[in-house]
Parts: C-alpha cells; sequence; structure tokens
C-alpha cells in the first residue's frame, strides 16, 4: 500500500492554476514533515517546497517562490500545493513526501530525508 495518496494533477495551459492534494492512506495520520517534489522527463527528481507543521516553517524552490503555496489541513488530514501562474516548464510528475523524523535545516530539501513517498501525480502545462 502507497503511504501517500496525491491527487489533483492534469492538463492546463500556461498561466493557469492548479491545486494539488496529498493524504495518507490507510487512515494513518500526516507526519510534522510533508514535502513536495516533482520529477520532469529526463530530468532528476527535484525539491519544490516543504512544511515543517512543528516548527511552523515553509520553504520553497526558487524557481517555484511567490508562484506556489504549500499549506496543510491537519482536520482533513491533508497537505495542499496551490500552483499559480503555471509555466511549461512546470510540467513534471509531482510526488509528496513525508518524514516522521527530525529533518534539520539543511536536509529538507533532500530526497533521502523522506521516507514516504506518493505514486505522483501528473501536471502538464501546455503552451
Amino acid at each position: 500500500q502507497v503511504p501517500l495518496v496525491e491527487s489533483g494533477g492534469g492538463l492546463v495551459q500556461t498561466g493557469d492554476s492548479l491545486t494539488l492534494a496529498c493524504a495518507p492512506s490507510g487512515g494513518t495520520s500526516s507526519s510534522g514533515v510533508m514535502a513536495w517534489f516533482r520529477q520532469a522527463p529526463g530530468k532528476e527528481r527535484e525539491f519544490v517546497a516543504v512544511n515543517d507543521w512543528s516548527r511552523r516553517r515553509t520553504y520553497y524552490a526558487d524557481s517555484v517562490k511567490g508562484r506556489f503555496t504549500i499549506s496543510r489541513d491537519n482536520a482533513k488530514n491533508t497537505l495542499y500545493l496551490q500552483m499559480n501562474a503555471l509555466k511549461p516548464e512546470d510540467t513534471a510528475v509531482y510526488y509528496c513526501a513525508s518524514t516522521r523524523g527530525n529533518p534539520i535545516l539543511s536536509s529538507l530539501r533532500r530526497i533521502e530525508t523522506y521516507e514516504m513517498w506518493g505514486q505522483g501525480t501528473q501536471v502538464t502545462v501546455s503552451s
């Protein structure tokens, strides 16, 4: 069973908005640190944004700063990624990730920090 399940991907046009959602499967509670990564065709998976609930901090990749917003609804046990002003270069499979650890600041953007992943949701932005 995949520990996390993403939804909300789709095909949009340049400048459009899209909201992704991620929730733990099997009724488990969400972790303190949850993040979004993405992987474009032929490229490595890269960090997009992270929400560290317990420390009330969020961080973004420079490429999405000012356009994307990561948020969490603990009542719904769901992580969101609001994506505005989408560009063709945002086209990728978007993955949700979480960790039950206590990562230091410098490790929040690293793939190996996260032990739980979703199956990914495709976002395609046409020009």
